[in-house]
């Protein structure tokens, strides 16, 4: 995948494609925020100015007449400043809202579309902190950017623009220091990056733990290691811990630097402008109306120091957020792909070789035929490359040399949707969604009527169980089904299967894992599923290989044998010696 390292991605190149991408849409609502700032900044600005009437002519002359007109002005420019603050906070929080909605859309779509090689090489709480913790960072860079340098930038000219009109003299001296302050600011904002990267990597840490055990926690409690869980826990938490309070004190580091410069700044303010009004070369107005647009522009001046904190922390996120756009799936449609059915034929593997990225060879010079409608198994030696080329059917991964063909045709030449609408898969890991039973089977055939749907249950032998749920078909099973036993998931995963009655059917072990019972009942309702179908089974269980009309005996990634079971059984070979290992398994079971 592509990549965009924090060390050689500059802030405006990062910036630039994130206004781009998910901000220039906004433009209009930016510019009618930016007028709320304008607003906003004139008041402050206003009742700095407003200073040098109420001690000239209100403290000093003692005009009645001007201290309800400025009373009038104050409360005027208060309003003006609430009203455009709550017009500007609005305005800025809808475009940041919008901008994570758009930006977690495009990552979703983005991760769904990704090769399977993708989701195996990032663990899922990495991709669950790019869609949220690395989302809301990035609406930081957005909000607080914008925010910063419209509103706080706005507020500071203006005031700046009152402090010059007073006195251009005490101005230059008065901001004379500021500028000694950007070395350290730009240096701190970097290791701000960094720090920021670390967390985010150790928050997906954290939250594949969390998946992991919370997924596991019966065999946690099972084992009676719930202490060496917590252990585990707050060491991540430990680690976290850590790199906040690192974030916070870098990022702190602006404050003493600011209140330093600031402090300076006003000492000679009052020092010299003091000096200037006892001489009589300014008036006590004059000068106050200038102390209080310096005040009031000291926190915007703060706020715009630490911007480039908050700017880099949320780049850091744009950085991690970007490399997963930019990655482009190794598995695509050719150019010409077939987009139509592929129809019932003959699926053929010839000469086929596979290994996965950084890996030894899996599958080696693999070549056999799938005839249309029959029943072929794979069997062999765990390791052996059986669901490995399973999986290479519906191009979860793509061959290294050879061609898998259905009709003659090489399934790459075929679209993907058109090659995975023309099978289904039923493994022995079930996969159901925290939904309803009903939304579990449509996943078959979306659009498909409720009178399809009971005949998919009744088919795969579920419908029974189904209405003696809570709300039948409506009842909501859980995540992975957790409400349903084994044999119950298994048969919806039938169930969804026959709902989607495509012509190939892919079964990866899909009774090893239930009892005795389960099975029997599952393999009554695949049997049902199988029926007119082009299969390819693996499967360790001699129930459900010696019917096949062809069984394929794999071994270190070759293959050793194939023929019917009568057949294999006689060369008392490989295959033989699996069902002999299997037979003396289950009467000691």
């Amino acid at each position: 995948m592509a990549s965009l390292s924090l060390e050689n991605t500059s802030t405006w190149r990062l910036f630039r494609r994130v206004w781009s991408t998910y901000i220039k849409g906004y433009t209009g609502k930016i510019l009618l925020a930016a007028l709320f700032m304008i607003l906003s900044g004139a008041a402050t600005a206003g009742l700095a100015k407003l200073m040098e009437p109420i001690i000239d002519d209100v403290f000093k002359s003692e005009n009645a007449q001007m201290l309800q007109m400025v009373s009038l002005g104050v409360l005027g420019l208060f309003l003006i400043k609430g009203l455009a603050s709550y017009g500007e906070s609005l305005t800025m929080n809808y475009i940041g809202q919008r901008i994570i909605a758009n930006i977690q859309g495009d990552l979703f779509s983005h991760l769904i579309r990704a090769d399977l090689q993708f989701f195996h090489d990032n663990s899922s709480g990495t991709l669950m902190s790019r869609c949220t913790n690395d989302v809301n960072l990035m609406k930081g860079v957005v909000s607080n950017t914008i925010t910063g340098l419209g509103k706080d930038l706005i507020t500071l000219i203006f005031l700046i623009a009152v402090m010059f009109y007073q006195d251009w003299v005490l101005s230059s001296i008065a901001f004379f220091v500021f500028p000694l302050a950007v070395i350290p600011i730009v240096r701190i904002g970097k290791r701000m990056r960094k720090v920021s990267t670390h967390t985010q990597q150790e928050t997906g840490v954290f939250l594949s733990f969390l998946k992991e055990i919370f997924q596991g926690v019966r065999l946690v409690k099972a084992y009676n290691m719930e202490n060496y869980e917590i252990g585990r826990a707050k060491k991540v938490i430990e680690s976290l811990l850590k790199l906040s309070l690192k974030s916070n004190r870098i990022k702190s580091l602006s404050s003493p630097i600011m209140e330093t410069l600031g402090g300076v700044a006003i000492v000679v303010v009052i020092s010299y402008g003091g000096y200037e009004v006892i001489q009589g070369k300014n008036t006590a107005g004059a000068f106050f109306s200038f102390i209080a647009a310096l005040l009031l522009a000291y926190e915007p001046m703060k706020r715009l120091a630490n911007l480039n904190a908050n700017l880099q922390e949320g780049l850091a996120a744009a950085t991690r957020i970007f490399h997963i756009l930019d990655g482009v799936p190794h598995i695509q449609d050719s150019p010409n792909a077939q987009t139509g059915p592929t129809g019932k034929g003959t699926v053929s593997f010839k000469q086929v070789n596979f290994q996965y990225e950084s890996g030894k060879p899996v599958l080696k010079d693999v070549s056999f035929e799938i005839p249309a409608g029959k029943r072929i198994a794979l069997v062999g030696p765990s390791g052996s490359g059986k669901s490995t080329l399973l999986n290479l059917i519906p191009r979860f991964y793509d061959i290294k040399s050879g061609a898998i063909l259905i009709d003659s045709v090489n399934i790459k030449e075929v679209s993907l949707k058109a090659l995975r609408n023309s099978m289904a898969l039923v493994s022995q890991e079930v996969t159901l969604f925290d939904d309803t039973v009903r939304a579990n089977i449509l996943y078959g055939r979306q659009g498909a009527s409720n009178a399809d749907v009971v005949k998919a249950a009744k088919d795969a032998a579920a419908h029974a169980f189904i209405l003696k749920l809570p709300k039948g078909y409506d009842t909501v099973i859980g995540e992975s089904g957790v409400k349903l036993s084994g044999g119950q998931r298994q048969r919806l995963s039938i169930a969804r299967a026959l709902l989607k009655n495509a012509p190939l059917l892919l079964l990866d072990e899909a009774t090893s894992s239930l009892d005795t019972k389960s099975e029997h009942e599952v393999q009554k309702a695949l049997d049902h599923l199988m029926k007119g179908r082009t299969c390819l089974i693996v499967a360790h269980r001699l129930s459900t290989v010696r019917n096949a009309d062809n069984i394929v005996v794999l071994e270190e990634g070759k293959i050793v044998e194939q023929g019917t079971h009568d057949q294999l059984i006689k060369k008392n070979k490989v295959y033989a010696q699996l069902c002999q290992w299997q037979l003396v398994k289950e009467d000691h079971d």
